[in-house]
C-alpha cells in the first residue's frame, strides 16, 4: 500500500484486509472495477466484506457455508464491473456457488474499442453508533480480482461522506456514473441504482491524505476528451509491466534534467526498439531470485512477476507519484482507447523521496536487475497475429451476440429432472481465423464441452446438453484455438438466459445445506452479526472435531442467540425466514434438511416476528 516514503517491498497488504471496515463500522455497499477476474477470488470477496478476513483466499474457499452466506449478505450491495470476455475459466467444473455471482458481476466494453482496464473499489461503511458519520474508502489498484501473485501497488484512501461535492472527485464520479451504460448483456435496475448511489457518495467524499503527501487528484482515460499523460518534469521513473516503443518514446522526452529510468518485463522490453531503450538511463526488470522469500528458493507463497504500475515525477520541490491501471502503452497513454484510472499524489520531495530513492536500491529497485537485450527473442509476429484473431473472436462472442435458453425435459430418472440448455446466436458469426471453438456451462467442466464453431458461423442454435437444475448457470466457458494452432484462449462470459427457473437459487441452497448438521451450522452463521467477524469465522468453521457447532434445535446457546436477535430488531431472524422459504421452494432438489423439531421452534419465533412487525406499524 502506498503510505510510506518509498515503495518499500517490505510493506505488504492483504487484499482482504483492505476491504475490512474500520472499528465501529460494518460494510454497507461497494462498486468495484477490474479488467479480469476469477470466480474463486470473486466468491471470496463477499466473505471478506460481510463476515471475516482470512490470511489467504484458500482459507475462505474451504468454507462453502461461508461462501454462501457471504454472497447472500452482499446481494444487492455489491457490483463488480469487468471487461467482457476476461473472466477466467477452467477445464474442471466450477463450484455451483459461482452461479450466485450472476447477481454481482456485470461485464462491460470500453466505448472506444479498447480494453476496460481500471482496478478500483469504492466502498461505503455505516457506523454501529447512529451519531458517527458514514465512512467511505477508495482503493486504486494495479491488480485484478484474481489470485495473481505478482508484485502490485495500491492506494487506499479513507474519508467521510460530506454534504458538498468535491471537484477533485469529479473524475471518479464520471467513471462510476458511466459504468452501467457500458454493460454488454444488460444490467439490473438494482445494480444501476446502487452504482449511482456510490457515485454520488464518492463525489461528496473528503479523503484523508496518506502520510507525507499533501494532495491527491484523479484522472480517467477512455471516454474521449483530453488524455491523461505524465507531464514535463526534471526526472521521471516508470514502473510498467507492459510497454511499447511509441509510449516509451513519448515518456523519454519528458525529463529535462536527467534521462528517465524504467522497470518492466523482459518479454515486453525485447519488443521495444533499441534506440528507444537507449534514451533511458536505466532499464531494469524484476530479479525473480531477489523477489523470492529467501533469495535462493522461490516458496509457494512468494510474490512473483511484475504487475505494479507507477509514474514518478520530480517537479520543482515536489514528487508526484501516479498509480493506477495504465501501462506505458499507446492505448493507455497516447490514443486513450483503454478505459484507465489514475490517482496522483503530490508531496514535498524531502518527505516523499526522489525518483532514485523510490525506485533505486533503497526502494523497489533492490528487487531488480539490469535488462539484457539479448536475453529474450522478440515475440513471434505470427503469434501476435494469432492472438489478435482470438481477441477479435472473443469480442464477438462476449458482446451481446449470444444468448442461452433452458427448457424442462422429460426424464426417466425422477431425481434428475434435467433441463436442456441451448446456445442461440443472434445471427451468423464469421469468427475469422478460428480453427476450433468449444463451449460448456462452467458448472459442468469440459467433459461436457460441445463443438459450436460451425453452428455459430451459420447462426444456428447449439444444444449444450441436459443437466439438473442446480447446474443451470448464465456463465459459459469457451475454448478458442487459432487456425494456425499457435495460440488458444480459455475464458468465461455471462450470457442472458431465458427460461431460468426461479427455483434454481433454492436448488443451490439445498445443494450446500444438504444435512441437519449443515443446516444448524448455517443457522449459526446467519445469527452472527455483521460486526462480529470472530463469531462468523467460528460459525463457518467445519470439519473433523468441529461438532461443537452442530447443535440441535433445543440447544440452549442457539436459542439464546435467536432470542437476542429478536430483541435487536429481528434482522437476522428475517434472514432465517428467507432461508426456510427458499429451502422449501426447492423441495424437489433433494431431501429436506430442516429438522422437524426446529420447525416447531421456528413457528413460535415466526409469531413473535409478526407481532413485532404489527407493533412497529402501530
Amino acid at each position: 500500500m502506498l503510505n510510506r516514503t518509498t515503495l518499500d517491498p517490505e510493506t505488504r497488504v492483504l487484499y482482504g484486509d483492505s476491504l475490512q471496515p474500520p472499528p465501529g463500522y460494518v460494510f454497507d455497499a461497494a462498486v468495484a472495477t477490474t479488467f479480469s477476474l476469477d470466480f474463486e477470488t470473486a466468491l471470496a470477496a463477499p466473505v471478506s466484506l460481510a463476515l471475516f478476513a482470512a490470511e489467504n483466499r484458500d482459507d475462505i474457499l474451504s468454507h462453502p457455508l461461508a461462501l454462501l452466506e457471504g454472497a447472500e449478505r452482499i446481494a444487492g450491495r455489491l457490483v463488480v464491473f469487468t471487461d467482457a470476455g476476461h473472466i477466467h475459466a477452467q477445464t474442471r467444473p466450477h463450484s455451483r456457488l459461482c452461479s450466485l455471482l450472476e447477481r454481482i458481476i456485470v461485464e462491460v466494453a470500453a466505448p472506444r474499442d479498447g480494453a476496460f482496464h481500471p482496478k478500483m473499489w469504492a466502498l461505503r461503511y455505516r457506523p454501529t453508533l447512529a451519531q458517527d458519520p458514514v465512512l467511505l474508502r477508495l482503493l486504486v489498484l494495479s491488480r485484478n480480482l484474481t489470485r495473481d501473485r505478482s508484485w502490485d501497488i495500491s492506494l487506499r484512501l479513507d474519508g467521510e461522506l460530506t454534504r458538498r461535492p468535491d471537484t477533485n472527485n469529479r473524475a471518479l464520479f464520471d467513471l462510476l456514473t458511466r459504468l452501467p451504460d457500458l454493460a454488454v448483456s444488460g444490467i439490473t435496475d438494482e445494480a444501476r441504482t446502487l452504482t449511482k448511489e456510490i457515485a454520488e457518495d464518492v463525489r461528496r467524499a473528503q479523503w484523508t491524505m496518506p502520510e507525507r503527501f499533501d494532495e491527491v487528484s484523479f484522472a480517467v482515460n477512455g471516454f474521449g476528451g483530453k488524455v491523461w499523460q505524465p507531464t514535463e518534469c526534471a526526472r521521471l521513473g516508470v514502473i510498467s509491466p507492459f510497454c511499447d516503443t511509441d509510449a516509451l518514446n513519448f515518456l523519454a522526452a519528458l525529463p529535462t534534467a536527467e534521462k528517465p529510468i524504467i522497470i518492466s518485463r523482459p518479454d515486453q522490453l525485447a519488443c521495444v526498439e533499441s534506440k528507444t531503450l537507449g534514451a533511458f538511463e536505466r532499464v531494469s526488470v524484476l530479479d525473480e531470485m531477489a523477489a523470492s522469500e529467501d533469495g535462493e528458493e522461490v516458496a509457494a507463497s512468494a510474490l512473483q512477476g511484475l504487475h505494479a504500475k507507477a509514474f514518478i515525477s520530480e517537479i520543482g520541490w515536489d514528487t508526484l507519484v501516479t498509480i493506477g491501471s495504465g501501462n506505458a502503452t499507446r492505448p493507455a497513454l497516447l490514443s486513450g482507447n483503454n478505459v484507465e484510472l489514475f490517482a496522483s499524489l503530490r508531496g514535498k520531495r524531502s518527505k516523499v523521496g526522489s525518483v532514485e530513492q523510490i525506485m533505486g536500491e533503497k526502494g523497489f529497485g533492490r528487487l531488480t536487475r539490469a535488462f539484457v537485450a539479448t536475453e529474450l527473442d522478440p515475440i513471434d509476429p505470427e503469434l501476435t497475429t494469432a492472438e489478435a484473431r482470438l481477441d477479435e473472436a472473443r469480442r464477438a462472442l462476449c458482446r451481446g451476440a449470444l444468448r442461452l435458453r433452458c427448457e424442462r425435459t422429460e426424464s426417466d430418472d425422477p431425481e434428475e429432472k434435467p433441463w436442456r440448455v441451448w446456445l442461440t446466436p443472434s445471427g451468423p458469426l464469421p469468427l475469422k481465423g478460428i480453427g476450433a471453438l468449444s463451449a460448456w456451462p462452467i458448472t459442468r467442466g469440459d467433459g461436457h464441452a460441445r463443438d459450436v464453431l460451425a453452428a455459430l458461423r451459420m447462426g444456428e442454435a447449439v444444444d449444450l446438453g441436459a443437466m439438473p437444475m442446480v447446474d443451470l448457470t448464465r456463465f459459459l466457458a469457451f475454448r478458442l484455438t487459432d487456425e494456425s494452432e499457435k495460440a488458444s484462449a480459455l475464458f468465461s462470459t455471462s450470457l442472458i438466459m431465458e427460461g431460468l427457473p426461479a427455483e434454481r437459487h433454492a436448488a443451490i441452497l439445498r445443494w450446500i445445506i444438504d444435512s441437519r448438521d449443515a443446516f444448524f451450522r448455517y443457522l449459526r452463521l446467519l445469527l452472527s452479526e455483521l460486526g462480529d467477524p470472530f463469531g462468523a469465522a467460528l460459525a463457518a468453521h467445519e470439519g473433523p472435531g468441529q461438532t461443537a457447532w452442530a447443535v440441535s434445535a433445543d440447544d440452549a446457546p442457539l436459542l439464546e442467540d435467536m432470542v437476542r436477535a429478536l430483541c435487536h430488531g429481528g434482522e437476522r431472524l428475517h434472514a432465517i425466514e428467507r432461508l426456510i422459504s427458499r429451502l422449501e421452494s426447492g423441495s424437489d432438489a433433494g431431501p429436506d434438511p430442516i429438522p422437524d423439531d426446529f420447525r416447531t421452534l421456528w413457528d413460535a419465533f415466526r409469531i413473535a416476528l409478526q407481532d413485532q412487525g404489527a407493533d412497529h406499524v402501530g
